[in-house]
C-alpha cells in the first residue's frame, strides 16, 4: 500500500505562508510529479509529505493513517534527493545495505536485499565499487537501490536528476519510469522540467506559488490546460500565449496556440510574419516568427521547412486546437 493523502496542508514560515491550505489525494502505485517553476513550493510540499518539515496546519494520511506528527522514520517512506548523499569510503553494496545494516537485519537477508537491488537496476557488475569509481548516472542508481531494499510504501524523489548531462537525464527518466513498472510502488516526484513531468507521470500537479493550479494526466494538461498558467507551462515549445485583437475575435481576453497547431505556408495564411530564429531539429523545424499586431511566435513544421532568416511566411491556426481564456486566466469551456 502506498496511498497519501493531504488534507488542508499549509506551511508557514513565520508570518510567510509559503503553501496556502491544499487538498491532494495520491493513490497507491501511482506515479506523480510535482512541477512548477523555481520557487513554486513542490520541494517542500515533497519534505512535509517526508516529515522533514513540520505541517503549520492540516493532515497528512499515509494508507489510511494520520502521520501528521510522525517522525520521517515512521512514515515507511523513502526519499532520493538530488544529491546522491553516497558514503564515498563504502563500496556500492554497502552504501544500499546502510539502512538494513541499521536496522539491525542479519547479514544473510541483507545479502539477498542488496543482490536483488543491484540486479534490479543493473548494478551489479560494479557492487564492489566505491561511489567515486561511477557516472553519475550509477551513484543514482546507487541511491535509488539504498531506498528499494527498505521497500517502502511510497518513494519520494527530489529533482534527482538535475545534477546529470542532458543523454543520462534521458536513460534516467527510462530506468525510473521501468523501475515503477517493476516495483507497482507509488512514486512522488519533483521537478521543474515539465518534459520530465509529460514523459515520466500518470498524474501531474502543477504549483504555482504554493498552490495547485491543476491536477490531471499530462494529456489531460496538455489538451485542456485550467489556466493561462498551465497551458504557458505545460508542452515543449510553450504555448504561444496571444492577447488583444486576435484574442477579441475568438471570443477570449486570451488565446493559446501550441506550435504544433499552425499550417505553415510560404504564401498565403491568416497571419503573415517575418522569420527571425530557426531551429533545425531533422524530424521538426521551429520558427520564430515576428507578427504585426500578434507578437512574436513560435510554430513547428516538419522536417526542413524551406524559410530562412528573413523571410515571410503564414500562419493559419488550427480553430479546434485553439484555447480560450477569460479575463481572470481561465480557460472557457466550449
Amino acid at each position: 500500500m502506498g496511498s497519501i493523502t493531504l488534507k488542508k496542508v499549509a506551511k508557514r514560515f513565520g508570518d510567510v505562508e509559503v503553501i496556502p491550505p491544499l487538498d491532494l489525494a495520491i493513490e497507491d502505485g501511482e506515479f506523480v510529479v510535482f512541477v512548477g517553476p523555481s520557487g513554486c513550493g513542490k520541494s517542500t510540499l515533497l519534505r512535509l509529505i517526508a516529515g522533514l518539515e513540520d505541517v503549520s496546519e492540516g493532515v497528512i494520511e499515509i494508507d489510511g493513517t494520520d502521520a501528521t506528527e510522525q517522525p520521517p522514520a515512521k512514515r515507511r517512506l523513502a526519499m532520493v534527493f538530488q544529491s546522491y548523499a553516497l558514503y564515498p569510503h563504502m563500496s556500492v553494496r554497502k552504501n544500499i545495505a546502510f539502512p538494513l545494516k541499521m536496522a539491525g537485519m542479519e547479514k544473510s537477508a541483507i545479502k539477498a536485499k542488496v543482490d536483488h537491488a543491484a540486479k534490479t537496476l543493473n548494478l551489479s557488475d560494479y557492487i564492489d565499487r566505491r561511489p567515486g569509481q561511477l557516472s553519475g548516472g550509477q551513484r543514482q542508481r546507487v541511491a535509488i537501490g539504498r531506498a528499494i531494499v527498505r521497500e517502502p510504501s511510497a518513494f519520494l524523489f527530489d529533482e534527482p536528476l538535475s545534477n546529470l548531462d542532458a543523454a543520462l537525464r534521458g536513460n534516467m527518466r527510462i530506468e525510473i519510469s521501468e523501475l515503477h513498472q517493476t516495483l507497482d510502488t507509488t512514486m512522488v516526484y519533483v521537478t521543474h522540467d515539465q518534459v520530465e513531468a509529460m514523459t515520466m507521470a500518470d498524474k501531474i500537479v502543477v504549483l504555482n506559488a504554493g498552490r495547485i493550479e491543476q491536477v490531471g494526466s499530462p494529456m489531460e494538461l496538455y489538451r485542456e490546460p485550467a489556466n493561462v498558467f498551465v497551458a504557458s507551462f505545460i508542452g515543449s515549445p510553450s504555448m504561444n500565449i496571444i492577447t488583444g485583437a486576435p484574442a477579441a475575435e475568438a471570443g477570449a481576453t486570451t488565446i493559446g496556440i501550441r506550435p504544433e497547431h499552425f499550417q505553415l505556408s510560404t504564401d498565403g495564411g491568416q497571419w503573415r510574419g517575418v522569420v527571425g530564429v530557426s531551429e533545425h531539429l531533422g524530424s521538426d523545424t521551429f520558427l520564430r516568427v515576428d507578427v504585426e499586431g500578434v507578437g512574436t511566435l513560435t510554430a513547428r513544421a516538419e522536417g526542413e521547412f524551406p524559410a530562412r532568416h528573413g523571410d515571410t511566411v503564414g500562419l493559419t491556426p488550427d480553430p479546434e486546437r485553439m484555447h480560450r481564456f477569460d479575463a481572470a486566466g481561465l480557460r472557457i469551456v466550449r
